[in-house]
């Protein structure tokens, strides 16, 4: 089934913050967060077991067990399995995303792409977000951020075992979907040309936002569309310097970029646009775009989201945006409708 046609809403919450991201969030916080989401009428919930070595599964787990299963769809992911045995923490190799959950749970993180691999990440999973099922399973990070110039041969055990548990899986109605959760569009282009597994849909944080879209624009969009499948956009606000954080792509953002959002921001106050409904409403202008999951970690930031995705934006925003030269040219937008 096609993720466009499984997603409740337009809104979802991204549960990496959950995982103590950046920082060490106290539990009453992170689940009051995921409260409040629920509150805001959020019914889908992305997670991952390598979001705080299962922490975020943990955490989202806590709260939503108290609520019909019926109601929500969850999605997890797969590529990486947490181990009792614990582990320096600050000596684990993350690629491009080291250091970003170090205040995590200690527990041992180890990589698996393989068949029995992705059932053993499934079924702890399950444990920690004490469910008896989810609706959506990713392949997490099956790119050249995390594995560099091994991320092919990466690509080509995956292909052999999750690929192939997982289209099983959805086609014994275990699983509804499945798909890549990936920063990257390569990895999903790829996926896409292979004749075997058919994937539903894809998760992709940071590359269809107002601040980084032109590759997906070109090369993946018009292919999900093409095929009706749809795309789940994680990291809307691009680690959150587009509205007002310090991180681009799980990073220090550069002199460069947090001068494009102050270009931006200058347009969005003038015309008295948050930048909140600027980056949510563009992803979701797309229509290859199923969802957008911001990430958060603080209650009040949910009531943010959902008036931002509602808030009403001047169409003569989005032309000063082309006029800039800020969006691509082709790029659809709210006033294009």
């Amino acid at each position: 089934m096609a993720i466009k046609d499984i997603l409740p809403g337009k809104l979802g919450f991204g549960a990496a913050p959950l995982g103590n991201m950046f920082r060490d969030i106290p539990d009453a916080e992170a689940l009051a967060t995921v409260d409040a989401a629920w509150e805001q009428g959020i019914r889908y919930y992305d997670t991952a077991p390598f979001y705080g070595a299962g922490l975020a599964e943990i955490r989202m787990g806590e709260v939503l067990s108290g609520r019909p299963r019926d109601e929500y769809v969850i999605s997890t992911k797969v590529g990486r399995i947490i181990l009792d045995e614990l582990e320096d923490v600050g000596a684990r190799d993350q690629g491009e995303k080291a250091g970003v959950f170090a205040h995590g749970r200690a527990n041992k993180v180890v990589n698996d792409y393989t068949h029995d691999g992705t059932l053993r990440s499934i079924e702890g999973s399950l444990k920690r977000l004490k469910t008896d099922h989810v609706e959506i399973v990713f392949v997490h990070d099956l790119a050249q951020d995390f594995y560099g110039d091994e991320w092919i041969g990466v690509f080509e055990t995956a292909r052999k075992g999750a690929f192939k548990a997982l289209d099983r899986l959805r086609d014994e109605g275990v699983i509804k979907a499945w798909g890549l959760g990936v920063n990257k569009v390569e990895a999903c282009e790829l996926l896409l040309d292979l004749e075997g597994p058919r994937p539903d849909g894809f998760l992709l944080a940071g590359r269809y936002t107002l601040l980084d879209h032109e590759r997906a624009l070109q090369r993946l969009m018009p292919k999900i569309v093409e095929r009706n499948l749809g795309i789940v956009v994680g990291g809307p606000y691009s680690s959150g310097v587009l509205v007002g954080g310090a991180h681009f792509e799980y990073a220090p953002a550069s002199p460069e970029m947090l001068a494009k959002v102050q270009r931006i921001k200058g347009i969005a106050d003038r015309f008295g646009v948050s930048m909140k409904a600027a980056g949510l409403q563009f992803s979701l202008a797309n229509p290859a775009v199923a969802a957008v999951i911001p990430g958060a970690s603080k209650p009040d930031r949910l009531a943010e989201d959902h008036a931002a995705l509602n808030e009403t934006i001047p169409d003569d925003f989005w032309h000063e945006m082309r006029r800039q030269g800020l969006v691509a040219p082709n790029a659809p937008l709210p006033v294009d409708r």
